[in-house]
């Protein structure tokens, strides 16, 4: 039974008919050149909007320096600004309610995509694996170049810049992306962060940009618009922390003195949109865990069905449930939540780049898009 996720939810300024979110999903189809939103993504997601229900977009990029994969859309420049206005429109147009996940890769990139430049990160560790090249190659990640501490400001001024541009775009509000081993995490993780300065070293230091990003583009948009991502259990792009309890514990509580609108927990069963899924098993739900520290809206990710997630809210381990995998087979997610129809199978190798096959030629419950 999934009557839980039918209920309604106040979410900071919003009010949400039901707790079926989807998730941001990077899927790298924006148009070239310029990473621009297009009409093609503007039917990807108004095929997934439901009254009243909220979609949390793909991670846009903030700055040229903040791209990690070729094709994902960013939200600096006049194009892009305009393409996102097309999708905000879509979406309004049906009733539902879209924020925007604000991205900046950090040592997650490779220089094609960055003009030659070398990526940029708290410290010069390169990450372990294989980047994306621009024309969607692997290649090992290069020893990224540790930024400075004028440039700290500016990445801050350039999250606060995206919102503004957001704002433009048309979106009720946005999401800081502090997962999945990107630039914020990177941050965070005393794996990736090695710095001496006031952002290194202690619990307190390492969480400074995050709890600054916060509270610039809380003071652009209003923090009962902002939401933040965080994966405290996460080992996608290198990341992983060796006690992730106090850190996080610490980030969470300063968080909930901002007045976000909501904290968006991805659990230990799953990583990265995409990803293969990482088994945690010893490791309790971190929902769970940093509850009590959260007193607004919680939204969990994580390999939820529909039913699992139904459980979820009723032991009020969450309020809302954000679907990706889910949310990309099924674009009418919750009327199939709603109806117990059976979820359309999704294919993995159509996640990243592309047209429209795996993107807007999944089929619905009926012939109406």
């Amino acid at each position: 039974m999934t009557q839980a996720l039918f209920s309604s939810l106040q979410l900071g300024a919003l009010t949400l008919a039901h707790r079926v979110v989807m998730a941001p999903l990077t899927r790298m189809r924006a148009s070239q050149p310029g990473n621009v939103p297009h009409a093609l993504n503007v039917e990807y997601y108004r095929q997934r909007t439901s009254k009243g229900g909220l979609i949390i977009t793909e991670g846009a990029q903030i700055s040229p320096t903040g791209q990690g994969m070729p094709a994902t859309p960013g939200i600096h420049s006049q194009a892009q600004i305009e393409g996102w206005k097309a999708v905000t429109d879509a979406v309004h147009a049906k009733g539902g309610l879209i924020f925007l996940q604000l991205w900046h890769v950090g040592r997650i990139s490779h220089p094609s995509l960055l003009g030659g430049e070398l990526p940029v990160a708290p410290s010069a560790i390169a990450a372990p694996g294989n980047a994306f090249t621009a024309t969607f190659e692997r290649a090992p990640f290069e020893t990224p170049r540790a930024l400075e501490m004028a440039e700290i400001a500016s990445v801050v001024g350039d999250y606060a810049q995206a919102a503004r541009n957001a704002q433009r775009a048309g979106f009720d509000g946005v999401e800081i992306h502090g997962a999945n081993g990107y630039l914020l995490e990177q941050f965070l993780q005393s794996r990736s962060n090695q710095r001496t300065d006031a952002y290194g070293g202690s619990i307190e230091n390492r969480c400074r940009i995050v709890l600054e990003v916060a509270a610039a583009v809380s003071a652009v948009f209003g923090a009962d618009r902002v939401g933040v991502r965080l994966s405290p259990f996460g080992v996608a792009n290198g990341s992983g922390e060796d006690e992730p309890f106090p850190l996080y514990s610490h980030l969470i509580r300063e968080l909930a003195a901002l007045d976000l609108a909501y904290l968006h927990l991805i659990e230990p069963r799953a990583s990265g949109a995409g990803q293969a899924e990482v088994d945690h098993q010893n490791v309790p739900f971190a929902s769970d865990l940093f509850r009590p520290l959260w007193p607004r809206v919680l939204i969990a990710a994580g390999n939820y069905t529909p039913a699992t997630a139904a459980a979820a809210i009723e032991a009020g381990r969450a309020d809302a449930i954000a679907f990706g995998r889910l949310f990309i087979a099924n674009p009418d997610l919750p009327d199939r939540a709603r109806t117990g129809a059976a979820l359309n199978p999704y294919n993995r190798a159509t996640f990243y780049g592309g047209g429209v096959e795996g993107y807007t030629d999944y089929p619905w419950l009926d012939t109406r898009p």
